[in-house]
């Protein structure tokens, strides 16, 4: 009588010593994983702004931003601050009032 065993088993103790104590290794992350730094059109997406104002506010340096080289990126903590820092509190608003122009004769 012949037994066969599957490679890695043997036929009385079950998986192989190679397969003992061992986790399965997790799911590639970073197939889910937010980038770590985002272009400026990812990150206007996320912020639901247009890209030029993004580009435009990255470049004089309102907004907090990354610059690898001459390439402009955003982290999540920039997307955040800039959320923050661009929040305004509620309440009365200062209503802008336009001056009549006068004509000269």
């Amino acid at each position: 009588m012949t037994t066969t065993t599957n490679p890695g088993t043997s036929a009385t103790n079950g998986p192989g010593p190679e397969h003992r104590g061992t986790t399965p290794a997790p799911p590639d992350a970073s197939a889910t994983a937010e980038p770590l730094l985002y272009t400026p059109a990812q990150a206007a997406e996320k912020l639901a702004v247009p890209e030029s104002w993004l580009r435009r506010k990255a470049g004089l340096r309102v907004i907090p931003c990354t610059f690898l080289g001459k390439h402009l990126r955003f982290s999540e903590a920039d997307l955040r601050a800039i959320v923050v820092n661009g929040s305004r509190p509620t309440g009365a608003q200062r209503r802008r009032t336009r001056r009549k122009r006068t004509r000269s004769l």
